[in-house]
């Protein structure tokens, strides 16, 4: 490895295809005479952070990197400074990080995207390296890369399919100059907002095309940036949307999902209207929303599916120890599958939403559905546990190490079910505080993420649980809470995801 040189080429850190696609996408900045390139990368809430670089800055950091704080890992949602920055190793158990110092976004340029919606920009995902060209081991994309490496040295892949339910709210007045801006601990006030339809239905033509006038540059937006829609449909509440994606492989499915999420969120609020992917709003006659992950494993030489069905079987051997290893996993994973203390709200019998750990054939009280057929192609499982605002990159790296598991493991997910609300299993957390001590104590995800990220997560989320529980300590009564659901959560979470 040669020891001079920019930051990326003395790490050895781009092959010959990033090299090629960093002047390709030298190129497209010349082109579309691109003059800011966003540079961001997923914290570990899943919130998309970097910077806007200008063109000769970007293309300079297909050289050398770009230095940035590394501030935000220690921050919870709201911004609460949740580690002493000033401590040896500023609290994460990590030589090289006490004093809060710089890491390095490099570019990937692979991910390189026109953003449609902002004029002369473009966006970009970066991985975070520290000084040393080691990787940042707090950063999600880099959990999800280890997980895909140790599937790939089996010769699988993950496939995904996305499906995401979310709101899609008028702002009828930001509240600027007359609300709370928030302090670190303190959301600001959100905007307040209407619905843009009525009544409870279900896939419903005429509630979409009631809304199709909103609807229309959040599609377009995605459509531009190449992402693969396949639907955008009515959901069950007012307001309420679900979005759904063609198949994806590997990273780039997480980066999907973060990149979808930012097309609404961002071409949402230039019309005028607020999107959010927190499950249960405080707004009366809202419903919960979820994020129904669909995945298979594949053959990395040929692309085949694995998990294709002979006949009388609901999924292959390995399609059954892959779900195994989700089902005897399923409650440590609960943190990365649903990280807010509001998205236990789902957790209930007959909500159509899972509350133990099950499996059953093309059931949606199950958390694993079946989706298959005998030399069905597109044979796959449907995991329904998650919400909205889950992190793509955790969500996805826990099914990809507990799937691995149990394919290693030939781990048996018992008999389906055919009554998934009544299956005498094991129950799924019911609360945010249980999953965390199930995380805490849970071996299996410490070896795979380690116990310092493990650890890590299990600070921030006891954080943000402390605040909750100290304002519900000072607003006990329940009858005060909209849909149930409280106004700190709102605060929250309501704008923020």
């Amino acid at each position: 490895m040669p020891t001079t040189g920019s930051f990326i080429e003395r790490h050895g850190l781009y092959g010959p295809e990033k090299f090629e696609a960093a002047e390709r996408t030298k190129k497209l900045v010349e082109q579309h005479d691109v003059e800011f390139v966003r540079v961001v990368w997923p914290d570990q809430h899943g919130l998309l952070r970097g910077k806007a670089l200008t063109r000769a800055a970007y293309i300079s950091a297909l050289k050398a990197g770009n230095e940035i704080t590394m501030a935000p890992f220690f921050f919870d949602t709201a911004n609460a400074i949740v580690l002493n920055p000033f401590s040896a190793d500023g609290g994460f158990a990590v030589e090289g990080l006490g004093g809060s110092p710089n890491v390095t976004m490099v570019p990937d340029p692979e991910t390189f995207r026109l953003l449609p919606w902002a004029p002369k920009t473009a966006v970009v995902f970066a991985d975070l390296y520290m000084g040393n060209g080691s990787l940042f081991p707090l950063a999600p994309r880099t959990i999800l890369r280890n997980a895909l490496a140790k599937l790939a040295e089996r010769n699988y892949t993950l496939v995904a399919g996305i499906e995401m339910e979310w709101y899609l709210t008028r702002i009828v007045d930001d509240l600027l100059g007359r609300c709370s801006l928030g302090a670190p601990g303190s959301p600001a006030d959100p905007p307040q907002v209407a619905p843009v339809a009525r009544g409870y239905n279900y896939l419903l033509l005429d509630h979409l095309d009631e809304i199709d006038e909103a609807l229309t540059p959040i599609r377009d937006s995605v459509l531009a940036m190449g992402l693969p829609l396949r639907s955008f449909d009515d959901e069950w509440a007012p307001s309420q949307v679900e979005t759904t994606f063609d198949v994806i492989e590997g990273l780039a499915a997480a980066d999907a999902a973060s990149l979808f999420k930012m097309a609404a969120k961002q071409t949402a609020k230039r019309h005028g209207y607020l999107a959010s992917f927190m499950c249960t709003p405080a707004i009366a006659g809202f419903y919960a929303s979820g994020w129904h992950l669909h995945t298979s494993i594949a053959d990395c030489t040929t692309g085949e599916n694995l998990m294709v069905p002979g006949e009388g079987e609901a999924l292959s051997e390995l399609g059954r120890h892959y779900v195994g290893g989700q089902l005897a996993h399923g409650a440590a994973a609960s943190v990365f599958t649903t990280p807010t203390v509001n998205g236990y709200r789902r957790r209930r019998p007959y909500s159509l939403a899972p509350d133990r750990l099950t499996w059953a054939y093309d059931n949606r009280a199950a958390m694993m559905r079946v989706i298959s057929a005998p030399g069905d192609k597109a044979s796959h499982v449907e995991n329904r546990v998650g919400e909205a605002s889950a992190n793509p990159y955790l969500y996805m790296a826990s099914q990809v190490v507990a799937g691995l598991d149990g394919i290693v493991n030939r781990t048996s997910p018992g008999p389906l079910s055919e009554d998934p609300y009544s299956a005498e299993v094991e129950q799924l957390p019911a609360s945010l505080s249980e999953a965390i001590r199930v995380l805490e104590d849970d071996q299996f995800f410490r070896a795979e993420f380690g116990s310092t990220f493990v650890d890590y997560m299990v600070t921030m989320k006891r954080s943000e649980i402390g605040r909750y529980e100290a304002w519900v300590a000072e607003n006990p009564d329940s009858e005060t809470y909209v849909n149930g659901v409280t106004d700190w959560e709102h605060r929250e979470y309501f704008e923020l995801f």
